[in-house]
C-alpha cells in the first residue's frame, strides 16, 4: 500500500490541527513492531490526524520508521519534528444506525398553573406525556396527529 501524497497547502493546514494534539501512540526500543502497527491504525481510524512519540535517539532511525508507518498503514507523513512524528489518514465514513419509526417515549413534564391572587403559591403538577403526545400552552395534553407525509418523498427515501 503506498503512502498518501500530500500537497504543501495540505501539509501545513494539518501540522497546524497537529500542533495542540498530544501523542497517542508511543514508540519504544522494539520499532514498528505488529502491536504497535495495530495502535496505530486503530488511532488512525478513529481520529484521522495522529502524533506518536518515537524513543530514539537516532534521527535516521525516527525517519525510516515514518517512512515505514506511513507506507504500511497507507497514511500520509505530516511532519517529523524532533522525537515527534504526525501521521494523518482519512477517517473513514462510519456506518449509520437504521432509523426506526418509532415514536419518542414517555417523559415527564411539569405543569405549573399560576393563581389569580397574588398571595397564593402558583400549583404545580407532574404529569407523565406519551411520545404521541403534546402539552398546548394552557396545560392541556393532546394527542399528536401523525403527520401525513408524501407518498412520493417516501419512495426517494
Amino acid at each position: 500500500m503506498p503512502a498518501l501524497r500530500l500537497t504543501p497547502e495540505q501539509r501545513k493546514n494539518l501540522r497546524s490541527q497537529a500542533h495542540h494534539l498530544d501523542p497517542v501512540v508511543m514508540i519504544g526500543s522494539d520499532g514498528l513492531s505488529a502491536a504497535v502497527r495495530r495502535e496505530l491504525d486503530a488511532a488512525l481510524t478513529a481520529h484521522g490526524l495522529i502524533k506518536v512519540r518515537v524513543f530514539s535517539d537516532s534521527r535516521e532511525t525516527r525517519e525510516a520508521l515514518l517512512g515505514d508507518a506511513a507506507e504500511a498503514l497507507d497514511a500520509a507523513p505530516v511532519q517529523h519534528i524532533g522525537k515527534l512524528l504526525v501521521l494523518w489518514r482519512p477517517v473513514p465514513p462510519k456506518a449509520k444506525a437504521a432509523a426506526d419509526e418509532r415514536l419518542p417515549g414517555p417523559r415527564t413534564v411539569r405543569l405549573v398553573k399560576f393563581s389569580k391572587s397574588p398571595t397564593h403559591r402558583p400549583t404545580i403538577k407532574k404529569v407523565k406525556v406519551l411520545g404521541n403526545q403534546r402539552v398546548t400552552a394552557g396545560g392541556l395534553i393532546k394527542r399528536a396527529k401523525r403527520r401525513v407525509s408524501s407518498i412520493k418523498k417516501k419512495a426517494l427515501g
